[in-house]
Parts: C-alpha cells; sequence; structure tokens
C-alpha cells in the first residue's frame, strides 16, 4: 500500500523496481539489432502502462474513500431526517384533531401514510420492471466466446487451407 503524502489523504503509488533511476549504460543504436530495440521499447511500454494503471487506481482509490465518507453523513441525515417525520404526522395528527375526533384525525393520516407508502411502492415497482439483461454486452460475450473457440478453424471445422504451398499464409 502507499504511504499518504499529501494533507487529503491521496497516496502515493510505490516506486515501481523496474523504472530506472539512473541512467542505463547502453549500447549506440547501430551496435543493437531490431529485436533488441523493439523488446527495450515494450519493456518501457510495458512499465510505463503498469506506473499508468497504478497511479490511476491510487487516485480512484482515494476518490472511492471521500466518497464512500461523505455518503455516510447523508445515511446519517436521511435517517434523522425518517425518525422526525415521526413528530410530523403527529403534528398533523393533533391539528387535525382541533377539527375531528382524534381517532379520526390520527386514522386520516394514517390513510394519507398508507396512501403515499403505496404509491412510492407503485414507482418503484415500475421502475424495477423496465430493467433488462444487458443484451449488447450478451452478443458481444457470445460472439468473442465463438470466435475465440473456432479460432484458426473454417467454418466447416477443418484446419484452414494454405495459401501457395506458403507455411503461415492462411486462406480465410
Amino acid at each position: 500500500m502507499a504511504s499518504p503524502t499529501s494533507p487529503g489523504g491521496a497516496g502515493v503509488p510505490p516506486v515501481l523496481p523496474s523504472i530506472p533511476l539512473a541512467p542505463e549504460p547502453t549500447r549506440s543504436a547501430e551496435e543493437r539489432s531490431i529485436g533488441e530495440l523493439v523488446r527495450e521499447a515494450a519493456e518501457h511500454v510495458s512499465t510505463l502502462v503498469r506506473a499508468e494503471v497504478e497511479l490511476a487506481r491510487s487516485e480512484v482509490t482515494a476518490e472511492v474513500k471521500k466518497g464512500m465518507q461523505g455518503s455516510v453523513f447523508f445515511i446519517i441525515a436521511l435517517t434523522i431526517l425518517l425518525f422526525s417525520l415521526f413528530f410530523a404526522f403527529f403534528a398533523l395528527g393533533e391539528l387535525l384533531a382541533l377539527w375531528l375526533n382524534r381517532a379520526v384525525a390520527f386514522a386520516i393520516v394514517f390513510g394519507i401514510m398508507l396512501l403515499t407508502a403505496g404509491l412510492f411502492g407503485l414507482f418503484g415497482y415500475l421502475r424495477v420492471r423496465k430493467i433488462r439483461a444487458p443484451e449488447r454486452t450478451i452478443s458481444s460475450l457470445r460472439e468473442s466466446a465463438h470466435v475465440l473457440t473456432h479460432r484458426g478453424h473454417d467454418g466447416d471445422g477443418t484446419a484452414p487451407h494454405e495459401l501457395d504451398g506458403t507455411p503461415g499464409a492462411v486462406a480465410r
């Protein structure tokens, strides 16, 4: 795990051992083959990509932690609001009791609460009913699985045919 270095608590990714800290002794480009140059470039690109991914991961992790801490305060506020509704309903019942029988006033408040709960339950049901399977993702995964399982084979299940007798040249 990275050690926090900034006041906000964001972590800095650990130093990767494959990143050179000092210039490496290298032979001149004329002395190296194309294969060595390509291998070296691929290593550097791989190291760079890993370092970028690690940096992105550490930044996202720090931001997610901040978001989670903030959401705790929203949950506490929502809980207090829900408990305070209890007193609001009692106040409404007492207010109606000024003009109606007390039992009737509280029955009206109870009916309003049931009606509101039923209405929100209906809204939730209508939203959940619209949820569908991710068809494009499923189709893409099936297509990828089909391509990977039939890689190197023609549609009839046989191996691909070589072109002009040249190994590696394949007709598709």
